[in-house]
């Protein structure tokens, strides 16, 4: 029943019963009005496997599915959070990619947020539960959704084919370096298939090398230079990528100070890193967003939002 990693602000609840549990949320519904203080107090200091034992014990003394029944009395972004809380992980990862794939016009970011993200396992769960889910795999809907370069990118990203050791070859590493920047700064037009080699496939130690060695060649960091050399989609993804080796905290909080300053709030990034990452490293988000802005995730996340929705996201954000 632990949670998936160990720099999350939801752990294990001790002196779990998931009966009682499902009691407490079936109360919660009954009768007029709905008491949304006790869904939070319950689904939000629970970890995703416990959160699967209330799901089936609710069932075995309702007779009726839990998802469902608090579809049907919640609302708004307050819902989607439940609702993302009571699905294992993968298949949160997979409903929010079809979600951002749906109808007129695509959400990249959402595509760039987990894809760039993911490690090979976790993009392996996805794209099985993609294909048992929707019936068709994540490649083809991505592929019908996407073009060019961008599409390629991601086609790259979904494969889980990445070096996952630690193994750094120092003579590749320069020769790497050397062959990003005559595919992009030392040329008039970029080969942005280079680009998608190397990082898409190397390691992430092996590849923290080549960005050193970039930067002796090149004068600037291989950020600089993505910035300098793509646009649009294109340049975003390969900018989440870097950005996910060299911290994937600080990417997060990055992502999340985003959504939320300036006017308006991108509910949809909020909503999904909150309820991804928060039995993964939301400490270490949290330690970021105020390292980088100067300002705690929680108050900000204050500020930013109201009612149940607030409520609940401030308790998975755990305290100041």
């Amino acid at each position: 029943m632990a949670a998936i990693g160990n720099r999350g602000t939801v752990t294990e609840a001790s002196g779990f019963n998931p009966d009682d549990d499902a009691q407490k949320l079936r109360e919660a519904m009954k009768g007029a009005g709905t008491d949304e203080a006790a869904i939070i107090k319950v689904l939000a200091h629970r970890t995703i496997a416990q959160r699967q034992r209330i799901k089936l014990a609710y069932k075995q003394s309702v007779g009726k599915d839990l998802a469902e029944d608090l579809s049907s009395e919640l609302s708004g972004h307050f819902q989607s959070v439940v609702l993302g809380l009571l699905m294992p992980a993968p298949v949160y990862d997979a409903y929010e990619l079809k979600a951002a794939m749906k109808g007129a016009g695509t959400e990249e970011a959402c595509l760039i947020d987990i894809l760039a993200s993911r490690s090979n396992s976790e993009m392996n769960a996805i794209n099985e539960v993609y294909k048992k889910e929707y019936g068709k795999t994540l490649e083809d809907a991505v592929c019908g959704d996407t073009s060019g370069m961008f599409q390629r990118v991601l086609v790259s990203l979904l494969t889980a084919g990445r070096d996952e050791s630690d193994k750094v070859d120092e003579a590749q590493a320069v020769k790497d370096a050397k062959d990003i920047f005559e595919a992009g700064e030392a040329r008039w037009g970029t080969d942005e298939v280079k680009f998608l080699t190397v990082l898409c496939v190397r390691n992430r130690n092996h590849l923290l090398r080549v960005f050193d060695e970039y930067k002796k060649i090149s004068k600037r960091d291989i950020e600089d230079s993505i910035k300098r050399e793509m646009s649009g989609s294109l340049e975003d993804v390969f900018l989440a990528i870097v950005k996910c080796l060299r911290s994937k905290p600080a990417f997060f909080a990055e992502r999340l100070y985003k959504s939320m300053k300036g006017l308006g709030t991108t509910d949809s990034v909020l909503i999904r890193i909150m309820v991804s990452r928060a039995e993964i490293d939301m400490l270490d988000i949290k330690e970021h967003f105020l390292k980088t802005y100067g300002k705690s995730l929680h108050s900000f996340i204050k500020g930013d939002t109201s009612g149940d929705y607030r409520k609940i996201l401030l308790e998975l954000c755990g305290g100041e």
